[in-house]
């Protein structure tokens, strides 16, 4: 797929009458963007300040005060709850985890890695008991996970991550190969083998933190938005941590980043992870003959085995949302403004539409988005508290936090209340990495990394067998 979008190819894309680039989102198009709560009224003190109001936030707040309801809990928003990955992401439920599995096992063991691994599906049913007890409706259906393979390199990487997968905490029943006549049926076009796990469900992430923050608000959590947080301080002799923001300061025993693909924005954090970018459309609701023809009655979240992956699910209203990396980067570790995307984006992302599901080509368009999740430089997610400056944080999701949030949550909530568990145990709890290189290096180092999986997958598309030589070196450059 080419980077460059024409204005031909922009026109040839079918795009509804009321057709929106940003605004946030479509799922908060569907919702409305919220009022917002008020900003923090001056200097404050509390035991527990979280900076960042999406998933990992809110989770993280949500168990103190379940776990212990006297403890007093600030969150700490620039916009509004849910503006950032949380309210923009495809909504996969998933037990993927992101990390190299083999560095995990370096430090920790392999038999802790498979514990991780383990703690991700549990995690998938602990959010939806969590949204099923609080009264969340996010349009949650545990339909499970396919992952479709259009050409026979992609089928053999797929056999072969099954095998892998299943010496790493998957067993047999975990992620498998589906036979051709399969049911409920899904009809994606050209796919030569495709791989189901239950682990995982479609959900409507916007309503999903909506209904998180609106629980962490009854449990007595204080959430302040409009309220960008300049820097965070360590604890230094007598003075507590503090996170220092336009309006005033909040000093606390300990103070939580949970700022995903903001990072970059805050003082001192410029490198620590790389913001990539993400983009998604949805298509307007498909018709009863459409769907006849795909089938998807499942409820089941659907990726592809390329380099550069899609991600999509069919709505509860009869769309199509499916996302990928179009754009991944943007020099100086910029981000898109509102959800506004790139042409290329767009086309690229309708362009994979069309290919997988030919019947739906025609639909119109309705929304294109994106978003920023965190990438750290060995691309391993993390979750680290450090008593003696008493600041906490978690993240570096690459793209896997809707479920790994939760579990991150979870485990800072009891790192704080010093708590020796299973899932402080876990081998990514204190795990630490170099930032990214200076500009211009890592933009270059990112689009070319990138360029090379595109290219590698139209070569695979042409009837290679294997997977190409420019993929492997791409995941070598990137340090994956």
């Amino acid at each position: 797929m080419g980077l460059i979008a024409s204005a031909a190819e922009m026109r040839a894309i079918p795009r509804s009458k009321e057709f929106r680039n940003g605004g946030v989102s479509f799922w908060y198009r569907e919702l409305g963007v919220p009022e917002r709560r008020a900003a923090l009224p001056g200097d404050a003190d509390y035991d527990v300040c979280v900076v960042g109001a999406g998933y990992t936030g809110l989770w993280t707040a949500y168990y103190l005060k379940k776990e212990q309801p006297d403890l007093r809990v600030a969150v700490l928003e620039r916009e509004f709850a849910g503006f950032g990955a949380s309210g923009r992401n495809g909504g996969w439920l998933s037990a993927e985890f992101a990390g190299s599995r083999e560095r995990y096992a370096k430090s920790h063991g392999k038999g802790a890695m498979i514990a991780l691994q383990r703690a991700m599906m549990a995690s998938v049913d602990e959010v939806i008991g969590v949204a099923e007890a609080e009264g969340i409706d996010a349009d949650i259906v545990k339909g499970g996970m396919r992952i479709v393979a259009t050409n026979q390199a992609q089928k053999a990487r797929l056999l072969e991550e099954i095998t892998y997968l299943q010496e790493w905490g998957y067993w047999p029943e975990d992620y498998y190969l589906l036979g051709p006549d399969h049911e409920p049926r899904l009809r994606v076009d050209g796919a030569v083998a495709e791989a189901f796990s239950p682990h995982a469900a479609r959900v409507q992430p916007a309503k999903l933190v909506r209904g998180l923050a609106a629980a962490v608000e009854a449990l007595g959590v204080d959430i302040f938005e409009s309220t960008a947080v300049i820097e965070i301080r360590p604890r230094k002799g007598d003075q507590r941590p503090a996170a220092v923001t336009e309006h005033g300061t909040v000093r606390a025993d300990h103070v939580i980043r949970a700022t995903e693909g903001f990072t970059a924005e805050l003082n001192g954090y410029r490198r620590q992870w790389l913001p990539m970018n993400s983009s998604m459309i949805v298509t307007e609701p498909l018709s009863a003959e459409v769907w006849k023809r795909i089938g998807w009655e499942g409820g089941e979240v659907l990726g592809d085995a390329a380099h550069a992956y899609i991600y999509a699910q069919r709505t509860a209203d009869g769309r199509i949302a499916i996302g990928g990396r179009g754009v991944p980067y943007r020099f100086g570790s910029g981000h898109d403004d509102n959800g506004v995307t790139q042409p290329q984006a767009i086309a690229e992302l309708w362009r994979a539409l069309a290919r997988l599901f030919p019947a739906a080509s025609e639909t119109p368009v309705a929304h294109a988005w994106s978003g920023v999740l965190g990438v750290p430089r060995d691309w391993c997610p993390a979750v680290r508290l450090d008593r003696s400056e008493g600041l906490g944080w978690a993240g570096g999701y690459v793209g896997s936090g809707v479920t790994t949030s939760n579990l991150a949550g979870r485990t800072l909530c009891d790192l704080v209340l010093e708590r020796s568990t299973e899932l402080t145990r876990l081998p990514w709890v204190g795990h630490q990495v170099r930032g990214w290189e200076p500009e211009p290096l890592r933009w270059i180092g990112t689009h070319l990394v990138y360029g090379l999986y595109r290219t590698a997958d139209r070569r695979e598309s042409s009837r290679t067998v294997e997977t190409s030589t420019l993929a492997e070196l791409a995941s070598r450059l990137s340090g994956r």
